[in-house]
């Protein structure tokens, strides 16, 4: 029998206005004329003011279908267009012409390609380096299914930080990644640590997780040698995905926060509406601090 969750209200912390700044007007005028795609942008980031004022922006590469169909995610689902061989040199040129300081690049999941994407991932990192010599990069990567071989492609490539998102706690990860796997995450962010490599990890509340299940994830992640986590409030993207079970409360963020800081973690970037890019330029420091 299938359990059907009631429709909670979304709380007054949630409602937010994006902003008109300058630097936002500037950017977005800089993203719409040049034809850039970024996920502040298509993903609507309430974040985004805050980053580009920053100088960081979030671009997504190996196309925008995705070939897997995870339950909280609005990447459309079925069968990818081939690689594009000049996308990495698109990525690198975007992030000059938007005067990016702190590069995140994010991909869809491409289980059709031999190497998942992970050549045109190196592709990009060096390029995006090579044209921008003082712009550091997060990476925040799919599982690669746990090919070891092809996740230290990414880690030769040296970006500053590797990222790989749990997504959420491991009873319900079934349910919420459909084929990703609770501990093949966990391998790739150990195996991402193991090599000397920044690691972080993020998940989203308010999927149905319960408080020892996200202390769990917590132990698991620094156990793995993960030292930035990511705590953000699960918004389902249209009535066919997931609902929400519940509207965290930012106090119970800040308690989160502060539980993951004295458990071990460098950083935790804990509120509801933190996304996995959210503040990277800062994480930085860690591999700059080596």
């Amino acid at each position: 029998m299938v359990k059907i969750r009631r429709k909670v209200s979304k709380p007054d912390w949630l409602k937010i206005k994006l902003p008109g700044t300058e630097e936002y007007k500037w950017m977005n005028k800089v993203v719409k004329d040049n034809g850039l795609h970024t996920i502040c942008t298509s993903g609507k980031c309430p974040n985004a003011a805050e980053c580009w004022a920053k100088g960081t922006a979030t671009f997504m590469i190996l196309g925008d279908i995705c070939t897997r169909a995870c339950k909280f995610c609005n990447v459309a689902t079925g069968k990818p267009l081939p690689a594009d061989k000049n996308e990495p040199v698109k990525i690198a040129r975007s992030v000059k012409l938007m005067k990016v300081k702190h590069a995140v690049i994010t991909s869809v999941d491409r289980d059709d390609l031999d190497d998942g994407g992970a050549g045109i991932w190196v592709e990009t990192i060096r390029k995006v380096k090579e044209l921008n010599p003082g712009t550091t990069m997060e990476v925040l990567i799919p599982d690669f299914n746990g090919n070891e071989e092809l996740i230290q492609m990414i880690i030769d490539a040296q970006p500053e930080v590797i990222s790989h998102n749990l997504e959420t706690v491991r009873r319900l990860t079934p349910q919420i990644r459909t084929k990703a796997k609770y501990d093949v995450s966990l391998g790739v962010l150990k195996y991402i640590a193991s090599k000397g490599a920044v690691a972080k990890s993020g998940i989203m509340l308010g999927l149905g997780e319960q408080e020892d299940e996200v202390l769990q994830v917590m132990d698991d992640l620094l156990e793995a040698g993960v030292t930035i986590f990511t705590l953000g409030q699960y918004l389902q993207p249209t009535p066919k995905h997931i609902p929400v079970s519940e509207y965290v409360h930012p106090d119970k963020f800040a308690e989160y926060k502060q539980i993951g800081l004295e458990k071990g973690f460098k950083y935790v970037e804990s509120a509801p509406l933190v996304r996995s890019s959210y503040n990277a330029e800062a994480h930085v420091s860690l591999k700059q601090a080596e």
